[in-house]
């Protein structure tokens, strides 16, 4: 699974503005809770992000759960937050 999506910081506190874009990247492994990538944004455990393909099909906030850094690289697992529609892989 290759999947290209934008990922971005979610803000949740009330009257936050909208999710500013900051780095594309490729989703390597999928399952249908959970998803896989690498990026150079610095991210922490329980950091909520959202996931946006280029058709906007996949448009979704996850969770992050597991961070690993290795040379300038962030790889992380997260966490959907919600169900996902269109999603993939389906139980």
């Amino acid at each position: 699974m290759r999947i290209l999506v934008q990922i971005a910081r979610c803000d949740a506190g009330p009257g936050s503005s909208p999710a500013n874009f900051t780095e594309s990247t490729v989703i390597e492994f999928g399952t249908p809770r959970e998803v896989l990538f690498a990026c150079t944004t610095p991210l922490e455990f329980a950091d909520v992000l959202r996931l946006r393909n280029s058709d906007g099909s996949l448009d979704v906030n996850v969770s992050v759960v597991a961070v690993q850094y290795d040379r300038g690289k962030t790889v992380v697992a997260a966490r959907f937050q919600g169900e996902v529609p269109n999603w993939i892989v389906k139980p």
